[in-house]
């Protein structure tokens, strides 16, 4: 049976492994630290501690200072806060002078559930990934975000991380490669590939499991890294088989899918389906019932699939 955890332990778990290190390192939280996973490093770390309170902007700005200073900051909040209201903060502050802050936007995605609407960060991507200087990844497990967290903390300059809140299948493990911007093959495939990020991997790997019940050859890529795009991993999926699919728990517009077509349209024209959610925001209920509803499951997965085939020449 697979284990399942939420990722933001990942993210806890890396910052923990960076105090114990000795890294230079400061964690910033916008009083949510028990959501943030950075409880942990109030409870055993507290001199690399910093509850902001409820004050995103200014906790970017403070950020911005500590950089400046040597220090490494960790800014930890839900994502459509971070990435919404301290928007101008990451724009002029951080990235404009290219400064080494890490932004971690927790509690992203449609899977938040009952929050509704105002709480899930479906922007969040398009916002970062649109800024000069700005690294931007999206891990599909808690292992993965623990590594994703750790390389970032290596990476000079502005980076932004997301990840959701509930707990998702942990499908890598201590070993599994992690590189920023290299995207991870998953699973051999043929006919089609699909590019998928966050929770939205499982679910490709479940969708690649079912079309092969159908005769259908699914290749899966981890695109953990939306920028820097892996554009060589993608340029040859789509030369060697033919069509595309981006699965991502985000906007249509804006998010990954929009990062590969940008590459296809400007270096290969190819069919591709984005699975994402279609303009519109989320609303109340529980994660996986939200996840079938606006299609971002395995079955939503299989279909975008069976449309790419369809438009293969």
């Amino acid at each position: 049976m697979i284990q399942q955890l939420p990722m933001r332990d990942g993210y806890g778990k890396a910052l923990l492994e960076l105090c114990q290190r000795g890294e230079q390192i400061l964690v910033l939280d916008a009083d949510v630290a028990k959501s943030t996973r950075t409880v942990w490093v109030r409870e055993q770390f507290p001199e690399r501690f910093l509850d902001m309170g409820i004050s995103e902007q200014d906790m970017v700005g403070t950020a911005a200072g500590l950089a400046l200073s040597g220090v490494t900051p960790f800014v930890s909040t839900y994502g459509v806060f971070l990435a919404g209201r301290a928007w101008d903060q990451i724009r002029t502050t951080v990235c404009y002078n290219k400064l080494n802050v890490k932004l971690a936007g927790a509690h992203a995605g449609i899977s938040v559930g009952p929050d509704g609407a105002t709480h899930q960060a479906l922007e969040d991507v398009a916002l970062m990934r649109v800024l000069p200087q700005m690294t931007v990844l999206v891990p599909c497990d808690a292992e993965e975000t623990r590594k994703a967290t750790l390389a970032m903390a290596e990476r000079p300059g502005p980076c932004y991380i997301r990840f959701g809140r509930e707990a998702v299948p942990v499908i890598t493990e201590a070993d599994t490669p992690f590189e920023i911007g290299k995207a991870r093959l998953c699973r051999a495939g043929e006919d089609a590939a699909v590019f998928a990020n966050g929770a939205m991997v499982y679910e490709a790997l479940q969708a690649a499991e079912t079309l092969a019940g159908e005769g259908i050859s699914v290749r899966v890529y981890d695109l953990h890294t939306v920028k820097p795009l892996d554009e060589e991993a993608i340029l040859n999926a789509a030369a060697e088989t033919g069509c595309l699919v981006t699965a991502e728990e985000h906007q249509e517009a804006g998010g990954m899918g929009s990062a590969v077509a940008e590459l296809l349209a400007k270096k290969a024209p190819t069919p591709l389906e984005l699975v994402a959610v279609k303009d519109c925001f989320g609303q109340s209920g529980q994660p996986g019932e939200l996840m079938a509803r606006y299609g971002l499951d395995c079955q939503g997965i299989c279909a975008a699939v069976r449309r790419a085939l369809a438009r293969k020449k």
